[in-house]
């Protein structure tokens, strides 16, 4: 079993209140699960990939581009390379990501 495979479904820490879980993954894409706790933040930041982020369940105020916009359970979108954002959650929730390419940092 090589590091990769024993990676995928272990939760991460992934900031203050965050958890991350890769569920899938393959060169062209990667579904990754992010878990936050009431008060988590997804830090602002960008990065060279298409991500889409389906809101599983939760409230949050997601921010691109400067722009806050409140976000709940059902909401999806896209984000385009290299656009700054982050979040801040308002309820416990579940965020569902996908990125294209893979991201190999989370790997």
């Amino acid at each position: 079993m090589s590091e990769t495979s024993e990676l995928i479904g272990k939760w991460v820490p992934s900031g203050e209140g965050v958890e991350r879980r890769v569920r899938a993954e393959d060169p062209a894409l990667m579904v990754v699960e992010f878990r936050f706790q009431t008060g988590g933040v997804g830090t602002l930041h960008s990065h060279p990939h298409v991500q889409s982020t389906y809101v599983e369940r939760g409230v949050f105020d997601f921010t691109m581009d400067g722009k806050t916009t409140r976000i709940s359970a059902g909401d999806c979108f896209v984000i385009p390379s290299n656009t700054e954002h982050g979040c801040t959650c308002i309820e416990a929730g579940l965020l569902v990501d996908c990125f294209t390419p893979r991201r190999d940092d989370f790997l």
